[in-house]
């Protein structure tokens, strides 16, 4: 845009130059045909006159040009914007919602590892229990199974007091 405002500018001086350079040249009446009319006016300013209109028109086109342009610029400029922050409220209600199931996840993890945690003592006590049961009647049954064995050898060795000779040394069990 910039290059096309200073070759119109710069083309519009060259233009005044010779103008000005050439007034006499300019301002000579000539009789001109107008298709229908034939009138008595000076060529150079009626030239003149014709390049000053179409310089007008066209830096009056090129204004609202540029305006049309800025005023499209905003309007995409405020479009983007708007949609920048649908973008950035969607983001955020998205990060919010993985917070909420983060923190959901969290809570149910935590609350399982509890049922987890109460199950496995609930557990570890029953076997706790079921073990020390097992243990006690192991040792009752050895208990008396010792109690036989004692029982026995206490008769074995009277036995083997009251008649040496007859046992035989082997058999004999240490006391």
């Amino acid at each position: 845009m910039r290059g096309r405002i200073v070759f119109i500018v710069l083309a519009a001086l060259i233009v005044a130059a010779l103008a000005a350079f050439n007034w006499p040249e300019f301002n000579r009446a000539e009789p001109l045909s107008f298709g229908v009319v034939t009138a008595t006016v000076p060529l150079g300013m009626v030239m003149l006159t014709i390049v000053a209109i179409v310089l007008a028109v066209f830096l009056v086109s090129s204004a609202i040009q540029e305006s049309r342009y800025l005023l499209e610029h905003r309007r995409h400029s405020r479009a983007l914007q708007a949609q920048r922050e649908l973008a950035e409220r969607a983001e955020a209600s998205r990060f919010t919602d993985l917070r909420e199931q983060l923190d959901t996840h969290q809570r149910e993890g935590r609350h399982r590892d509890q049922m987890v945690a109460t199950e496995v003592e609930r557990r570890l006590v029953t076997s706790h229990n079921e073990l020390r049961e097992h243990f006690d009647r192991m040792f009752n049954a050895m208990l008396s199974r010792l109690s036989d064995i004692e029982s026995r050898l206490s008769g074995s060795v009277r036995d083997a007091r009251v008649d040496p000779v007859a046992a035989n040394p082997r058999d004999r069990v240490p006391l």
